[in-house]
């Protein structure tokens, strides 16, 4: 008995250095840096560790006060055909005080809706001069309110903090497709709060709890960047490696012109690195469109966003990962030119 408990310990740690070895994609990488060190005569360059993504921010600095209203229960009941006062109820019972964010902006959203409606409606007309002073000043203040509360929604949830997590691993090429499969969640989040004060659209609790579910059952936001941040990394090597091949005076002996003649998973790795490209920019361009559609948001947000998830930012891991996979191609048909000009002189 005991030998079988070591050997499944032993199986299990095994397991467990297998997990944190290189992932697929960086195998992919680094054989394809040796390929190139193989066509150019030079060696493999030595590759660095990749960094991960910063901490996202704490939960505290990301939300945004909401001031307390209060009203008095016979000032409440005063305004009873605009039916808030069961809203009331609901929101200072104490279910209502530990529900969800994404329930208090639900709630938020509910209140303002019929306080609007009442307003609009020629039924005011009945309310005595000061009835209506507050209706309207209570209209007001929750106009004011209701895009903090969707706000507050989005980035006071576990699910979005979840989607940004330092631990998330490496994606394979192959799992690309969890952005599609992603994308909806976040078309969802924006429309809901596009259309947060049109009366037509009306929100579900369901879709929404399954649409925060979706960014809490994969963190793909965390994994593109560090997948971001790995390709970027390896590609740059594999740039200084073309570089130092392009500074030779002359051509080794055995380079290899063009480049395609040794490099022969250069065409696959380089149409991986598109797909990449192309299904990070769809997911953080929906990011980013989610983003723009609230408040500006705390800075602490803002500053996170400017570093890590821009689409169009100075310095974030998709521009980056754009910019040395350009300066890769663009290296590679230097090296072929330079090939067809030797040949041309010999």
């Amino acid at each position: 008995m005991k030998a079988c408990r070591l050997f499944a310990l032993l199986a299990g740690l095994a397991v467990l250095l297998c997990g944190c070895g290189p992932s697929s994609l960086e195998r992919e990488l680094i054989a394809y840096q040796h390929e190139l060190a193989d066509a150019t005569g030079l060696s493999a360059p030595e590759t660095s560790d990749v960094p991960n993504i910063g901490d996202f921010p704490e939960r505290r600095s990301l939300t945004l006060e909401i001031p307390e209203v209060r009203e008095g229960l016979l000032d409440v009941f005063a305004l009873r055909s605009c039916h808030i006062a069961n809203l009331v109820a609901q929101r200072n019972n104490q279910l209502g005080k530990t529900a969800a964010p994404s329930q208090h902006w639900l709630y938020e959203l509910q209140l303002w809706r019929r306080l609007d409606h009442c307003m609009n409606n020629p039924a005011v007309d009945s309310l005595s001069p000061e009835d209506r002073e507050r209706l309207a000043r209570l209209t007001e203040t929750k106009t004011r309110q209701l895009p903090l509360a969707s706000y507050n929604a989005l980035v006071a949830s576990s699910e979005w903090a979840g989607s940004f997590s330092r631990a998330s691993a490496v994606l394979d090429i192959d799992e690309l497709t969890a952005v599609d499969a992603q994308l909806p969640a976040l078309t969802y989040l924006t429309q809901a709060v596009d259309r947060q004060f049109d009366h037509q659209w009306q929100p579900d609790s369901g879709k929404l709890e399954q649409a925060l579910k979706v960014l809490r059952d994969r963190p793909l936001s965390a994994e593109l960047m560090r997948t971001l941040q790995l390709a970027t990394l390896r590609l740059k090597e594999a740039n200084g490696l073309l570089e130092s091949a392009l500074g030779n005076t002359s051509l080794p002996p055995q380079a290899s012109c063009p480049l395609a003649e040794k490099t022969p998973s250069a065409d696959l790795l380089l149409r991986q690195m598109e797909r990449l490209l192309r299904q990070s920019r769809r997911w953080f361009t929906a990011m980013d469109q989610l983003l723009d559609a609230h408040l500006e948001g705390a800075a602490e947000l803002q500053r996170y966003r400017s570093q890590w998830l821009s689409p169009s930012g100075a310095d974030t891991p998709l521009v980056r990962f754009r910019e040395v996979l350009d300066h890769h191609r663009l290296l590679r048909q230097q090296w072929d030119q330079r090939c067809v000009g030797d040949r041309d002189l010999r």
